[in-house]
């Protein structure tokens, strides 16, 4: 058996997995990728009140007012959590739009059994 048999076998194995697996299951697994390719953590190995790098899809974007201020909502989905980015003082923001791939830095925290960032840097990325 040469050593390309195997990786021949994997390779059948995992186009088989992906003919098994649902679409949103494809889509999850391909935004795992991305995250590790660009350096990022996973949304779901993020703990609160510590600075992380995420990166993922847009799901939603929101105006909604906090404290009587406007605030620009973003649902940001990696494959294996989501955390909602949150810009105080901002209606609107150029490419911070629904199906958009963003990279954000900043610092995590909990609201409402929610995983929060405010105020992130970010990063529009190209593709979707």
């Amino acid at each position: 058996m040469s050593t390309a048999e195997p990786q021949k076998r994997r390779g059948l194995r995992g186009f088989l997995d992906r003919l098994a697996s649902s679409q949103s299951e494809i889509e999850a697994q391909e935004l795992r990728e991305d995250v590790d390719e660009v350096g990022a953590t996973p949304i779901a190995s993020c703990g609160g009140r510590r600075r992380f790098c995420v990166a993922g899809t847009l799901r939603t974007v929101t105006l909604r007012p906090r404290g009587g201020a406007p605030a620009l909502e973003a649902e940001l989905y990696d494959g294996s959590d989501v955390i909602d980015l949150v810009w105080l003082g901002r209606r609107k923001i150029a490419g911070i739009e629904p199906g958009r791939t963003v990279k954000a830095e900043g610092l995590v925290s909990m609201q409402d059994g929610r995983k929060v960032m405010f105020n992130p840097r970010y990063e529009l990325r190209p593709g979707s």
